[in-house]
């Protein structure tokens, strides 16, 4: 079973945490950790552009000539896609989906996959007594310091949503917070640094991610 130094909130080593070796010694995939990645950007994106139709273009329904006699094309309203300011033809109509899923199975061996690597590289710590500070954005900053994690984009992992803790650190520039159970291959790569708390590792080693 693989161990990691545990960190005190003033930087010191205070001795060390066992790991899951069902998490944290898996095999490392990069395939299936770029399709994981893939997934949850698809699925984080929105359809946002819309455009309005002839019907939906705001102004009177006046027939723009008379049908016969002038020797121009015959046409309805001054809103037909062919004019300026008309409707547009075939545009988007904001509601394109772009989801995409994954296997259960398979997003679990991908997170797995992205910590074990994320191991590997020492880029993940595990520290004990946040989850009694104050909700002071400063308690946070100074532990940042303390660990020598300044300027780096870390990642932060609660056993649960912890108020306190989401309070003193949800606006501090390259921190992200999240709750053990909702870790995901995208924001684990994408961290500099992972700060594991003490009781999101027990909680990993007992129940392991769902």
């Amino acid at each position: 079973m693989a161990k990691l130094d545990l960190f005190s909130l003033d930087g010191k080593k205070a001795g060390q945490v066992a790991l899951s070796d069902k998490v944290f010694a898996a095999k490392i995939n990069p395939s299936l950790m770029s399709q994981a990645v893939r997934v949850y950007l698809a699925n984080q994106r929105k359809a946002k552009v819309k455009v309005k139709n002839r019907g939906e273009v705001s102004g009177s329904g006046k027939k723009i000539w008379r049908q016969k006699g002038t020797g121009r094309a015959r046409h309805g309203d001054r809103y037909a896609p062919i004019f300026v300011g008309g409707g547009v033809a075939h545009g988007p109509r904001g509601n394109r989906n772009y989801k995409l899923k994954m296997a259960k199975k398979m997003k679990k061996a991908s997170l797995f996959s992205a910590l074990t690597s994320k191991l590997k590289a020492k880029e993940i710590l595990v520290i004990e007594g946040l989850v009694k500070i104050k909700p002071k954005t400063k308690e946070i900053v100074k532990i940042i310091h303390n660990l020598q994690l300044d300027n780096l984009k870390i990642l932060l992992v609660m056993p649960e949503k912890l108020d306190n803790v989401w309070q003193a650190g949800r606006n501090i520039e390259n921190l992200n917070l999240i709750q053990v159970d909702l870790l995901n291959t995208y924001q684990v790569l994408d961290a500099d640094k992972i700060i594991l708390m003490k009781e999101a590792v027990e909680k990993l080693r007992e129940n392991g991610i769902k």
